[in-house]
Formats: structure tokens, sequence, C-alpha cells
């Protein structure tokens, strides 16, 4: 089971416009995530009608992000409005760069377990440091 969850915030007003599960819901793709409707959050994406063309994913329009403070973001991301039948994970999806300075991308495990896991290795580790350490003592008087 898959508990990753992806969180994307836009840095400047500290919106939240995309939380949802990695995989169908959030798709990372080329260094971009492909969102679905139900996962967008507070900002509204609309298109300006400025078309691109991928050549192999096809004709996408870029979007402006209208945030609820009332300012705009201009060419923030995309959507693919014809695109290739053979990558329906980018079929009428909003899609956000992964490396814009505004944009701040969060990964979360949402499990507990294997932070604990984590903190419990972390604490063995450093008890066998200091066992090494006391040995290395005794031995170097």
């Amino acid at each position: 089971m898959n508990n990753k969850s992806i969180t994307i915030t836009h840095r400047p007003t500290g919106v939240v416009l995309a939380h949802g599960p990695l995989g169908w819901s959030v798709t990372p793709f080329e260094g971009n995530y492909y969102i679905s409707r139900r996962h967008l959050k507070d900002g509204i994406f609309k298109s300006n009608f400025i078309p691109g063309l991928c050549p192999y994913k096809f004709l996408y329009v870029w979007m402006d992000l209208l945030l609820p403070d009332g300012s705009t973001e201009k060419n923030l991301g995309w959507m693919y409005w014809l695109p290739n039948p053979l990558l329906p994970f980018i079929w009428f999806r909003v899609a956000l760069p992964g490396n814009h300075p505004s944009l701040c991308v969060e990964h979360s495990t949402g499990d507990s377990q294997s932070s604990q896991a984590r903190d419990r290795a972390s604490l063995q580790y450093r008890s066998w440091l200091r066992f090494r350490d006391s040995y290395r003592w005794q031995w170097s008087i």
C-alpha cells in the first residue's frame, strides 16, 4: 500500500495548491506534477490560451494561477488539451513544474512506524559508536 503524498504550496503566499496521494492522483513525470482536478485545493487555474506543443505529448495551453487574495501568477502551469493517447496520466490535468521558484513541493510518507524504526536505528548506531569509542580509549592507554 502506498502512503506517500505530495503537497504543493505557493511559496510567496503560503496557499496550498495541491495535495494528494502519489500515483494516479498526483503523478510525477519528467520533473513535473500532473494533478487530477479533485486534488487541486485553494488556487484557481485559468487558461490564458497561449498554446504550446510538445513533440510527443502534443498540444497544451498555459494556465495562470488566480490566488484567493486576487493576485495572479502568469504561466505557472499548463494543461494538455490534445494529449497523447498513450499517456493517460496527463489527460486534462493541471501540470505544475517541480522546480519552479514560486512552488514548494513537500513529500510525506504518512507512516509513523517507519519514522520510529529510523529513530531506533539511529539510537542503536549512536550507542554502538559510544561503545566503539570507549573500547578504543581502553586500548590506547
